[in-house]
């Protein structure tokens, strides 16, 4: 099973422009409590590095580009994320890091709950014991 998930937000357009209009439970999968977008990463500069216990989320590159990676312990997998009409779900205990930020991009991330410092695992190390304790659990 594959940890890149695509939302195609159907871009509308005409002469004027194009619009993306985000929906809770239209395209976008869940309701959404909280907005927020990151901007002006400097060059060289790396983001995300922790894990949820709970919390669904849909980034979407709005302006410019930057490149994904998503673990769930047992395989990693990356993804660029540069049109504006894509959203990527990230959804479950799935490590994340984010690279390779263009100089123009805005990512903005919608999510289904609001901040908590109690849903996040910051240490790799603690998200890999905490998904091998969940897989012993279920019993695989």
């Amino acid at each position: 099973m594959s940890l890149i998930k695509i939302l195609d937000l159907q871009s509308l357009g005409d002469d004027r422009g194009s619009l993306v209009a985000l929906e809770t439970h239209r395209n976008i999968p869940f309701d959404i409590k909280r907005v927020y977008y990151i901007f002006d990463t400097r060059n060289g500069v790396s983001r995300g590095f922790h894990a949820h216990l709970e919390l669904k989320q849909v980034a979407v590159c709005v302006r410019g580009s930057c490149r994904f990676v998503l673990d769930d312990g047992h395989c990693k997998e990356e993804v660029v994320l540069r049109e504006p009409d894509k959203g990527l779900v990230i959804d479950g205990v799935v490590w994340r890091e984010m690279h390779d930020f263009s100089e123009d991009c805005i990512l903005m991330v919608l999510a289904d709950e609001y901040y908590d410092e109690n849903d996040y695992i910051r240490s790799y190390d603690e998200f890999l014991t905490y998904v091998s304790e969940r897989r012993s659990i279920k019993g695989g």
